[in-house]
């Protein structure tokens, strides 16, 4: 049963992928694999303008996006690995489906209902993105593969990383004709439990990953963010943004104070960071825009959460080599990822992170590309 499901599986990966290599330069046959028994596959989304994107259900990863740039020439604005084994072995979160939680929770432990959960402890002793094997680690199964539509689920059993509850989670991506990414991601528990998903893209607009991308001009519909300290752990505070470098609200390169003196600056090792959204949920308002005046390439992020992560590549230091053997250099993506805030099990006064059974899970995010054209 094994070996014909696996073969199903792989017949259908090359079904959604298209014979032959990928716009991107991507094999789909890189990408077929097996991790703890389940199999692995490309799966490449397509629309009616010509744009491309490509997503290993080995972690829920976006691994290329293409999209036209301001002379109408296709360029991939994500980091990733052009293989499923670099994803396996390369610790990273390259465009990645996380869960259980995403972002950090203080040492590792909340507590729910009177009952005190102890997580593992992955980052300066904080647990993050749902600790060393969240679902990013892991293989969504495939609920449904098309065209321009692919959705993922992800059975999460009681005790995985030591969260409470049995929870079946879903991940959909739609790709619009009018360029944009929708990812809608639901879930359900059987026991209190608390969630908290994300994609986790690298952006490089310019489409050349070998060089940084603090030209890149952000913009952030937030007037106010949340503080860390040394660890990249909130404190609890909620600071304005202005007269300071977190203040974006008038769209300026993110390389501009990324290294100023100023304690969060520090603190983060540049920007990695989570703002309090403007937005209040409303998906039809911008919460922020990242921009390449390189390539002309604009995104702008809508979603139904109330902050986002901005990080600005902090950590990349030139030893990871990804697709195509570019290596990539300190700083050369941003993310922007859509989720609650950082902590939020350990903060009451802060939107609430629990799912109850019963309940239903929603969040949405929406990547949307746009050329600026070149000026006359």
């Amino acid at each position: 049963m094994k070996k014909i499901f696996y073969s199903t599986m792989i017949l259908l990966a090359a079904a959604c992928s298209g014979a032959g290599v990928t716009e991107s330069g991507l094999e789909p046959e890189k990408f077929v694999s097996d991790a703890d028994g389940k199999a692995t596959a490309l799966y490449t989304l397509t629309n009616a303008s010509g744009m491309e994107v490509c997503i290993t259900n080995f972690g829920g990863r976006i691994v290329s996006v293409m999209v036209p740039d301001k002379d109408g020439n296709m360029r991939d604005v994500v980091l990733g690995f052009d293989n499923v084994e670099d994803y396996k072995t390369v610790p990273s979160d390259f465009g990645a489906a996380i869960g259980r939680y995403a972002n950090r929770i203080n040492q590792g432990r909340f507590t729910l209902d009177g009952v005190e959960y102890q997580l593992p402890q992955n980052n300066y002793g904080h647990c993050l993105h749902g600790g060393p094997e969240g679902w990013q680690y892991q293989v969504y199964d495939v609920v449904n593969a098309g065209r321009n539509t692919l959705t993922l689920s992800m059975d999460s059993p009681d005790g995985d990383e030591n969260f409470p509850g049995n929870v079946t989670a879903e991940v959909k991506y739609t790709l619009g004709d009018d360029n944009s990414l929708r990812i809608d991601y639901s879930a359900q528990t059987d026991k209190p439990t608390v969630i908290n998903m994300t994609n986790h893209s690298y952006f490089n607009l310019s489409g050349d990953p070998s060089h940084p991308a603090t030209d890149h001009v952000l913009y952030i519909n937030a007037d106010s963010y949340t503080p860390v300290d040394s660890t990249f752990m909130t404190t609890g505070e909620i600071l304005p943004v202005e007269g300071t470098p977190m203040d974006f609200r008038t769209p300026k390169p993110v390389g501009r104070d990324i290294d100023s003196d100023f304690v969060q600056i520090r603190n983060g090792k540049g920007y990695d960071h989570n703002w309090v959204l403007n937005t209040a949920g409303d998906l039809s308002q911008v919460a922020a825009t990242l921009y390449s005046p390189e390539s002309g390439i604009r995104l702008d992020v809508y979603t139904d959460e109330p902050g986002i992560q901005v990080y600005a590549g902090n950590f990349l230091d030139g030893t990871v080599t990804g697709k195509h053997g570019i290596t990539y250099p300190h700083r050369a993506s941003v993310c922007l990822e859509t989720q609650h805030y950082p902590d939020s099990p350990n903060k009451p006064e802060w939107p609430s992170a629990v799912l109850r059974p019963g309940e239903t899970y929603e969040s949405t995010c929406i990547f949307a590309f746009s050329v600026v054209p070149s000026e006359e």
